[in-house]
C-alpha cells in the first residue's frame, strides 16, 4: 500500500473516532461509515441518507476478537462460515451485546457484522479501533455506489471524507444470513451464492422477500433505483416507449431485431460474476444520459443471477409502485 494512502487511512480513522462520517470503498459497494459504538457518530448516517431509522446497519469488523466483542455466537455454524468466506461479502446477523447501540440495529435484539475483503476497509477499521457502521454510500432507495466518483455525486460536501479506492470487485452488497442455534436463514442474496453457503453449513432457510419493518439492511420491497425509468426488456415495454430515448442493459449481447439509443453488455462471456460487478455501474452510466427509460435483459438466475435480479426486481419495483399510486 502506498505511503500516500495509509496516510489517508489515519486521516480517515482520525475522523471516525472523532465521530465523523468516511465513504470508503469494500469489494462490494462504497460504504458509509461511522463509529459503530457511537449513537450520535451512526445517527448522522440516517441523517445524510435520509435513511429510515428502523432499517437497520452492518457493523464492519477487521478480526474474529472484534465480532466477540459486538454480538455472541449462537452455533459453531458462525465459525463454519467465517472460516470459509471471510473476509468477503457475508453478512451473519447474530445475538447483539449491550455495548451496540439500539439505532445501529434498529430496536433489533441482533446486529449484522461482516469482514470486508478490501484492504483499505480493513486498515480503516483497524486504525479506527472501533466497529464501524456502514450501509451503502448513497441516498436511500439511490443507486448503490462502485466508484468514489459516484459517492461524491451524491452526497458532495455533505460528509467528511471519501476514501477512493477504485472500482468494487464485487459490485453487488453482500449475503445476509441469520444464525441461530437451530436454524440458519437467508436474509438477502448477495455476492456469495446460496449453492456456495449450502455446500458448508448444508440446509438454509428462505426468507420472505418483502417485508415494511426489515430486520437486516436490503429488505424493503424498492430499493437501489436510478432516477430515470427502469423496466424489464420485453416486447410490449419497447412498444410503450417507442417515442423515447431508451437505454438497453443485455446479460450477453443484443440478440434482438431492435436497436436502441445505448446498449450496454454486462459480460460478453456470460459470466456472473462480471455482470454483478458491472450492474450498478452501468445504471449510473445510463442515468446520466437523460434517457426516456431504461430496459434490462432478466439475468439468469442461478448462482450470482439471483442476487442480480433481486437488485433488478427492487430497482424496478420503485417505478411500479409510483404507477399504482
Amino acid at each position: 500500500m502506498e505511503e500516500t494512502v495509509r496516510e489517508q487511512i489515519k486521516y480517515a480513522a482520525q475522523i471516525i473516532r472523532n465521530g465523523g462520517l468516511v465513504a470508503f470503498p469494500t469489494e462490494t459497494v462504497y460504504g458509509l461509515g461511522a463509529d459503530g459504538l457511537n449513537p450520535v457518530a451512526v445517527a448522522k448516517i440516517f441523517e445524510v441518507k435520509n435513511r429510515p431509522t428502523f432499517n437497520p446497519l452492518i457493523l464492519h469488523i477487521e478480526n474474529e476478537d472484534r465480532l466477540i466483542s459486538v454480538c455472541n455466537i449462537p452455533s459453531n455454524k458462525v465459525y463454519d462460515l467465517i472460516q470459509e468466506f471471510w473476509p468477503g461479502p457475508l453478512t451473519l446477523v447474530l445475538p447483539k451485546k449491550p455495548n451496540v447501540p439500539e439505532i445501529v440495529t434498529g430496536g433489533f435484539p441482533n446486529v449484522g457484522v461482516r469482514m470486508p475483503d478490501n484492504l483499505i476497509a480493513l486498515e480503516l477499521i483497524k486504525e479506527s479501533d472501533t466497529p464501524i457502521a456502514a450501509p451503502s454510500a448513497n441516498l436511500f432507495g439511490h443507486l448503490s455506489p462502485t466508484r468514489a466518483g459516484h459517492v461524491q455525486k451524491q452526497f458532495g460536501d455533505r460528509i467528511d471524507m471519501i476514501l477512493d479506492g477504485g472500482k468494487c470487485s464485487v459490485g453487488i452488497e453482500s449475503t445476509i444470513l441469520l444464525v441461530e442455534e437451530e436454524e440458519v436463514t437467508l436474509l438477502r442474496p448477495g455476492g456469495i451464492p446460496l449453492e456456495s453457503l449450502r455446500e458448508v453449513i448444508g440446509e438454509i432457510t428462505l426468507f420472505p422477500k418483502k417485508t415494511d419493518r426489515p430486520n437486516s439492511p436490503g429488505q424493503l420491497a424498492y430499493h437501489y433505483s436510478p432516477q430515470t425509468p427502469l423496466r424489464i426488456l420485453t416486447i410490449e415495454n419497447i412498444e410503450k416507449y417507442k417515442d423515447e430515448k431508451i437505454g438497453a442493459i443485455f446479460f450477453k449481447g443484443n440478440d434482438s431485431k431492435f436497436k436502441f439509443e445505448k446498449e450496454i453488455i454486462l459480460s460478453r462471456s456470460g459470466s456472473l460474476s462480471e455482470a454483478a460487478a458491472n450492474l450498478f455501474s452501468t445504471l449510473h452510466k445510463l442515468d446520466e444520459l437523460q434517457l426516456g427509460c431504461i430496459l434490462i435483459e432478466p439475468i439468469p438466475q442461478e448462482g450470482l443471477g439471483v442476487a442480480l435480479m433481486d437488485r433488478i426486481q427492487k430497482a424496478i419495483a420503485k417505478y411500479e409502485m409510483k404507477q399504482i399510486l
